[in-house]
């Protein structure tokens, strides 16, 4: 998975002028820019979850971008996020690439029925989350919640969001808004449903399976 960082620095330095007031009006820190994503639960409410990709610290960019950072500062705080995210045991690498931006490899992977809720990166920082709503007998997937206007600033502060999510389940899917679906070619019993995201602009991935 391939990044470049000249051309997101090219960009930002146009945009510098209003990246203050743009990160103060977006609350959650973490925002995936680049990734690959691929997660599984079947009929019996077992799951697995894997994220591999770029975040970026929407923070700690605003800082670097406009200058009000030194790299003492920077190291410190890159410290501090690493110890953030390596305190979860299912976080599998870690590797800093400047600007704010670091390279994540997680895995999850349990009985969902059982733990009712799993989240990445944790339930304050939503990137994915699964949750078994037992009561009415779905399971529900959904990404990170952006307002329209905080997707705009994003876009305004010379960030975007790319990548793809795939899911495969066995499950019956009740509602989703993913680009394609396609069933397994090697167990016609479970289908994959796909979301191309190529834009922080578009609605947010989610779906709804029936689990009893």
């Amino acid at each position: 998975m391939s990044f470049s960082f000249k051309a997101l620095h090219q960009s930002a330095i146009a945009k510098t002028g209003a990246l203050i007031v743009m990160t103060m009006a977006i609350s959650s820190c973490y925002l995936p820019v680049k990734f690959d994503a691929e997660i599984e639960v079947n009929r019996a409410g077992y799951y697995t979850m894997l994220f591999d990709g770029y975040l970026v610290d929407l923070t700690l960019y605003n800082k670097l971008v406009s200058g009000k950072m030194t790299p003492e500062e920077e190291k410190e705080k890159v410290a501090i996020i690493e110890t953030d995210l390596l305190r979860d045991s299912k976080t599998n690498e870690f590797k800093y690439f400047g600007k704010g931006h670091f390279k994540v490899n997680w895995k999850g992977e349990g009985d969902l029925l059982d733990a009712k809720m799993v989240t990445f990166i944790r339930t304050s920082e939503v990137i994915f989350q699964l949750k078994y709503v037992a009561n009415s007998g779905l399971i529900v997937f959904e990404t990170k919640s952006i307002s329209k206007d905080n997707r705009k600033r994003i876009v305004q502060m010379g960030l975007n969001m790319e990548g793809q999510i795939r899911f495969k389940t066995d499950m019956p899917i009740k509602d989703h808004n993913a680009t394609y679906t396609k069933k397994d070619p090697k167990d016609k019993r479970f289908t994959w449903l796909v979301w191309d995201v190529k834009s922080v602009l578009q609605a947010r991935p989610r779906a709804l399976f029936i689990i009893e």
